[in-house]
């Protein structure tokens, strides 16, 4: 290309001018507009998980302990992890950032958002930071307490879904039916004090 030319070009794109004046007017530009996810002041406020997204919040905790605990078997040859060992891991996947979750509105319902989560939208708001990685942090450690480390581990052992039947579809998990949630969401609630 001829550097008269080129120069033309860049400064066409840089000045704005150019298509719309060769062509007979400006391009259609298509603009969408995606507002954030509006939050309640429980959703922006509460040290607490919202019940309605606690199922979602179980799910991404599950991944990250599969994942994390995954990639320690992995360095180990996939043995079986020492109980210091997977304690360790535990302790790490619980204590994480989670800075990669937050919260999207997908056809007007609001849903915890980031890896490990179906349901994703691709054209969206998520809003992270804020209270999602603390709110996280306590329901993961709160699995954790109530679970115990051995079950968690053995359900992991078991193989893919054992650990998110364990935690999130059981009789008192987050995933668990309106009627059986009410005394354990009350209950999990509890835990996270």
């Amino acid at each position: 290309m001829r550097p008269e030319l080129v120069v033309w070009l860049a400064l066409s794109l840089l000045a704005g001018t150019g298509a719309e004046d060769t062509c007979g007017g400006p391009p259609a530009t298509q603009t969408r507009s995606i507002p954030a996810p509006k939050l309640s002041p429980e959703e922006q406020l509460s040290p607490h998980m919202p019940e309605s997204l606690r199922c979602d919040a179980c799910h991404a905790i599950a991944f990250q302990i599969e994942e994390q605990l995954s990639r320690a078997e992995g360095k180990v040859g996939r043995k079986a992890l020492s109980e210091s060992d997977y304690l360790e891991v535990l302790e790490r996947s619980c204590s994480q950032g989670w800075e990669s979750y937050g919260v999207q509105e997908l056809d007007g319902e609001k849903r915890l958002a980031g890896p490990g989560l179906l349901g994703q939208a691709s054209m969206s708001v998520m809003v992270t930071g804020g209270p999602w990685p603390g709110r996280l942090s306590k329901m993961c450690h709160s699995y954790v307490g109530e679970q115990g480390e051995a079950q968690i581990y053995g359900a992991h052992r078991q193989g893919s879904g054992a650990l998110r039947e364990l935690l999130c579809h059981g009789e008192k998990g987050a995933c668990a039916s309106s009627k059986a949630r009410g005394a354990a969401s009350h209950k999990a609630l509890q835990n996270e004090l």
